[in-house]
Formats: structure tokens, sequence, C-alpha cells
């Protein structure tokens, strides 16, 4: 079963955004569930962002990208 992966959201305001810093697992790599696999941030606070599941991870934006808190970023097949 496939488990998507959204940008956390911790902020009240409804279009707050935030930062794909890194992603420490690429995309099509098998990641285990708790694994630590990116780096976000939101207002100059770094969030560690850990697998959901275990499975192929498919990453759906770059490093660096600005999304919307609640985004879909990627997906654990």
């Amino acid at each position: 079963m496939s488990a998507p992966i959204l940008f956390p959201v911790v902020s009240k305001d409804a279009d707050a955004t935030g930062v794909v810093a890194t992603w420490f697992s690429r995309d099509g790599e098998t990641v285990v569930p708790g694994q630590v696999i990116a780096e976000l941030m939101v207002d100059k606070v770094s969030i560690d962002l850990q697998a959901p599941e275990g499975g192929v991870l498919r990453t759906l934006v770059e490093e660096e990208a600005e999304v919307v808190q609640g985004q879909q970023i990627a997906i654990v097949e």
C-alpha cells in the first residue's frame, strides 16, 4: 500500500509555507518506518521528517523547494 507524505502543518495561517531543506533519502531508495528522510524548515526552525512506513521513496519536490504546509511532497510505495 502507498503512503503519502505531507509537509506538516505547523502554522494556523491558511497559506503558510515551508521549505524542503534536504532530502536524506533519495528518490527510488528503500526506507524503513521511522527513518529520517528529510529536513524541513519552517520559520527558521528545522523539523526532521520520518518515513511513515517502509517501502520505496518517491519524492515529488526538489530540495530547497518552497511548499504550502499540508502539501504532499513524497510517497512511499
